[in-house]
């Protein structure tokens, strides 16, 4: 992996991410995968193709196709050395064949395993790397709504869901708690839901230099207040028995356990948190940070580490509704 330069973190940062990755080594790897680009990766959009036929175009480009995950074989890292944009500019991807992807941003779709013939609510879709993996596994039957504030965001959402054949989807556009509550006031319900949350995106330093530049503590302080809201009113139009993924693209514990704490204080036994297996190495959520201490059962949550599985930084925890 080759070094690059890096914009200087914020000290307040670094102090933050010693104090959540205690062992000195595990905190040097981190700082370390910081300076290398993650891998390219791709998700074969099986709407449209098979991820056999998909390698096999592939390849002719010399492309050395990998399939990390056995399961999950539309999955795939690209082993080559490629130019700004060549990704984008093939025609496999202007025909929808497959969307670029992360690959810890495939994980909360992995979690929340949604079935076809079902009703899934996607609140913060754009741009629709999730809300295109979703129609994927339903084979376009069932139902998505898929929401976003911003038009700009809904243009990229639409283009998207354009090109990867995306039929089965309503896009929204409207606050998510507003939604959620027109949602309640009509009676509908959905089977699966996912709170891809608004967050300060420190999972992303590696794909995203800006990100060193917008961190900032006030962020994290205020967010967890918008965060719990959405899903507290995601909550109330899940179906009884249906399942929900809380997620995020960040470290930060105010916006990941901290929120997943609060959750489980008020729902109390209305809620499950369910254990999630994922297809690379995770670490448990931690139930202490600062002065705080959170439930036990925040163990059940999900942190992905950068330098874990050499991929972005992410969080997840998946819940069940119980009545």
């Amino acid at each position: 992996m080759k070094s690059r330069k890096i914009p200087e973190a914020k000290p307040l940062f670094l102090e933050r991410m010693q104090e959540l990755l205690t062992d000195k080594k595990d905190y040097e790897n981190y700082i370390e995968i910081l300076k290398t680009l993650p891998k390219k990766s791709i998700r074969c959009n099986t709407l449209k193709i098979s991820p056999a036929e998909l390698k096999k175009k592939l390849e002719k480009y010399k492309w050395k196709i990998i399939q990390p995950w056995e399961k999950y074989p539309e999955i795939m890292t690209i082993n080559a050395e490629l130019e700004p944009g060549e990704l984008g500019r093939s025609l496999e991807h202007l025909l929808g064949y497959y969307y670029i992807q992360e690959l810890a941003s495939m994980l909360p779709i992995i979690a929340l395993k949604p079935k076809e013939d079902k009703r899934i609510l996607d609140l913060c879709a754009a741009p629709g790397s999730k809300t295109t993996q979703i129609a994927s596994a339903l084979k376009n039957t069932g139902l998505i709504v898929a929401n976003e504030l911003s038009m700009g965001r809904i243009k990229i959402l639409a283009s998207n869901l354009e090109r990867c054949g995306v039929t089965n989807t309503i896009i929204t556009k409207k606050e998510g708690g507003a939604l959620c509550n027109r949602f309640q006031k009509q009676e509908i319900s959905f089977d699966k839901i996912l709170v891809d949350a608004p967050c300060s995106g420190e999972g992303t330093l590696r794909s995203t230099y800006k990100t060193y530049l917008m961190w900032n503590i006030k962020t994290i302080k205020s967010l967890p207040r918008i965060q719990k809201n959405l899903f507290m009113q995601a909550f109330k139009i899940l179906e009884v028995g249906g399942e929900i993924i809380y997620s995020t693209c960040t470290h930060a514990p105010e916006e990941n356990e901290g929120v997943v704490n609060e959750i489980l204080e008020e729902l109390k036994d209305q809620i499950e948190i369910k254990k999630i297996s994922l297809p690379i190495k995770t670490r448990k959520g931690i139930t202490k940070w600062k002065d705080k201490k959170y439930s036990s059962k925040t163990k059940l949550c999900c942190r992905v580490y950068p330098q874990d599985n050499n991929t972005e930084g992410f969080f997840l925890a998946k819940f069940k509704k119980l009545k």
